[in-house]
């Protein structure tokens, strides 16, 4: 299984949601499971995560310094079985590249394996205070303890 995160820059969002991701998954020996992120912006290409969310991770336990953001391509749909955008636009975005059903299959709202069905985004904490990268981190913690049950569990 291959597992993508996407958010607008992959300085934030997208990179935590892999990096918590990635520990869980070597934590608990599933080394079958693959993890990605990327942005649907080519701002920050080739860029470490922000250095407020690398310092919440490692806080938190998750070291996601090797990380460096990459824009996501419809080859992408090519090489993971699921893409979880971090809000509605950047779902809208995926969702325009995409040719198939199948492809659109792939594509869903992290915080909706939480709260099924509410579309909630994960709030961009760049613009904000240090307490947002917390709080990011938070809700995806919790997104990512559903997605092993559901996905690499099962």
């Amino acid at each position: 299984m291959k597992i993508l995160m996407v958010c607008l820059g992959n300085i934030c969002r997208s990179p935590i949601a892999e990096g918590i991701l990635r520990q869980k998954l070597k934590d608990g020996g599933f080394s079958h499971v693959a993890t990605d992120s990327a942005g649907t912006s080519a701002f920050h290409v080739g860029e470490a995560p922000d250095r407020r969310m690398r310092a919440t991770a490692k806080q938190n336990g998750v070291d996601i310094d090797d990380l460096r953001a990459r824009q996501f391509v419809p080859a992408d749909f090519d090489h993971f079985d699921i893409i979880y955008a971090m809000d509605q636009s950047n779902y809208n975005n995926i969702m325009s590249l995409a040719q198939t059903e199948d492809e659109k299959d792939k594509v869903k709202m992290i915080l909706n394996e939480v709260n099924p069905s509410s579309n909630e985004a994960v709030p961009d904490p760049y613009y904000g205070g240090d307490e947002g990268f917390q709080h990011v981190f938070d809700l995806l913690d919790e997104a990512t303890d559903v997605i092993i049950e559901k996905y690499v569990k099962g």
